[in-house]
Formats: structure tokens, sequence, C-alpha cells
């Protein structure tokens, strides 16, 4: 069974840009250009992995976080910035994110981080 990742940027042509390189990946992808959205997804269809915009006009990336938190404690998260905002990637790392990229990120690193977190570590 395929790993589920959600997508969650407000800027359409990234989406699509992950969304197509994830697939070809072998991942089952879903999207979401706002909070609203991404946290209906998460409940719906229990991503493995979550990919989110540090800015998303209405609810940002932070309260998106925290909103998962709540409900997925253990949902894996990368969040994504356009911005070098260290104080809320700071944050985001203190609310259980993973790690973070800042766009334009690299391709093949973000493939590799994604591939990592969602392969079983051994011990």
């Amino acid at each position: 069974m395929a790993k589920k990742i959600l997508i969650v940027d407000d800027q359409y042509g990234i989406r699509m840009l992950l969304n197509e390189v994830l697939e070809k990946e072998g991942y089952e992808v879903h999207q979401a250009p706002n909070g609203q959205t991404a946290l209906q997804i998460v409940k719906d269809y229990k991503p493995d992995l979550v990919l989110l915009d540090m800015k998303i006009p209405g609810m940002d990336g932070l309260e998106i976080l925290r909103h998962i938190r709540k409900t997925e404690a253990e949902l894996k998260v990368i969040m994504m910035t356009a911005y070098g905002e260290l104080d809320l990637i700071k944050e985001a790392m203190a609310l259980g994110a993973l790690t973070h990229f800042t766009k334009p990120f690299d391709i093949d690193e973000l493939k590799k981080t994604v591939s990592y977190q969602l392969t079983p570590q051994e011990v």
C-alpha cells in the first residue's frame, strides 16, 4: 500500500510540481490550498506525512501544525517556506516538525528526505 502524503500550499504551481514528483516516486498524494482543507484531509485520509507551507493566507502553517498536533500527535510534518524566518522555523520544530525546506528547494533533496521519513528505520 502506497504511503500517503499531503501537500499544503496556497501556490498552485508548487502543489502541482510536488504532486507530480511524489506520485512518480510511488506515493499517494493529496493536496490542500488552505488550512481548513488540510485539516479535513488529515482527518479523512490519515496521511503518513505532511509537506506544510509556512505562509498560507487565513490559517498559517504554524496554526495548521498546532491543530494537527491536537488530533494526530505522531503525524510527520515537514515545513516549507519561501522566507528565512528563523523564529517561525524554530517554533515549528518545537511543535514537532521534522525539518524544513526553504523555497526554491532542491527536488532531489526533498525526495530523499521524504523517502527517509517514510521508510522504517532499523534500531
